[in-house]
């Protein structure tokens, strides 16, 4: 029998096994707006930047939304793999509608909503707010009742008035009081020259979140290690970004070229602000858990935001989360 010097079987064994090595799997992703730096949308861009899809052999494309539900619509239709959502979206979907998109992973602790005020307006407190026009996008946040409610401020001396999106409203005097995007519009007014008040029900007390990665039942469960490994890619980019935040708003440019890099900056910031709590600190980021969703629940309940109960544990898949975390730190190959 013919012998192999060792060094010669070894080079076989790695061309035989990179031969027969699978080709990388396509995942389409699409964010939920614009291209911009919301953290679920920056850890898509870094993870592609960075390598760490093609580590986990991955071939990601992204895709971002028009607005107006698109994603989802282009996630029930199978036509992405994963999108991002809000906390509060994926319980109204499946509370209303019946449809099954899950959310796992939880970028935001805290809700997206807040309520600003013009800083020289003397509106200091939502007990200033009686008396005020109050102006909301489409229809009355759950998160403008519960401070309401829990502040004791009379609703019935508040002139409440659908706006649309233009925060310069405010500005114009219009409205004393506005319903915004915590990591968009108080930057978007204060370059406009103005400073703000800025209120938040979770100052509150009031349970809110905000942003997550979802997919539908059907993806996650017939594509289970894909969810994870797209999953480990990302938040190993999060661990890359908050570490490396100048770099990490390069590559955000790369896809948001159009928008303003300070900007960008402020919503990066504020996001990854409200993505690190206790919780996250020591589980990851990321991190969430059925009692957050079942307090966010009950709040939605409370103020008419949703049609009727669901299950948590249908509405949320935690597994990954704990596949991939080991004492808070992103397991890497």
């Amino acid at each position: 029998m013919k012998q192999f010097p060792i060094f010669t079987l070894l080079v076989l064994l790695l061309v035989t096994f990179a031969c027969g090595s699978p080709e990388s799997e396509k995942v389409r992703f699409m964010a939920g707006f614009k291209a911009q730096a919301n953290l679920p949308f920056a850890a898509v861009y870094v993870a592609q930047e960075k390598g760490y899809f093609d580590k986990q052999g991955l071939d990601v494309e992204i895709l971002h939304s028009g607005g107006g539900g698109e994603n989802l619509t282009m996630l029930l239709a199978n036509k992405v793999d994963f999108t991002t959502a809000d906390a509060n979206t994926v319980l109204k979907h499946r509370a209303s509608q019946d449809i099954p998109i899950v959310a796992f992973a939880l970028f935001g602790q805290r809700g997206q909503q807040a309520f600003v005020s013009l800083a020289e307006s003397g509106i200091n407190t939502p007990a200033d707010w009686e008396g005020k026009r109050f102006g909301y996008k489409i229809s009355i946040p759950p998160d403008y009742l519960a401070i309401v409610d829990v502040s004791g401020v009379d609703r019935t001396k508040i002139e409440e008035i659908q706006v649309g999106f233009d925060p310069r409203i405010l500005i114009e005097g219009k409205i004393d009081v506005l319903a915004v995007f915590k990591s968009n519009e108080p930057d978007t007014i204060r370059t406009l020259g103005h400073d703000v008040n800025v209120f938040e029900a979770a100052d509150l007390g009031v349970p809110t979140l905000g942003l997550t990665y979802v997919g539908t039942e059907e993806i996650i469960s017939k594509k289970s290690e894909t969810t994870e490994r797209f999953l480990r890619s990302t938040l190993r980019a999060v661990e890359f970004i908050r570490t490396n935040r100048e770099e990490s708003l390069d590559i955000i440019m790369k896809y948001a070229d159009k928008e303003n890099r300070n900007h960008m900056k402020f919503m990066l910031e504020t996001e990854l602000s409200d993505a690190i709590t206790s919780q996250t600190l020591e589980k990851g980021i990321g991190w969430m858990t059925t009692d957050q969703w079942d307090s966010l629940q009950q709040h939605l309940l409370k103020f008419g935001a949703l049609d009727g109960e669901v299950s948590i544990s249908d509405a949320i898949h935690t597994n990954f989360l704990e596949e991939i975390y080991t004492e808070g730190k992103v397991l890497w190959p």
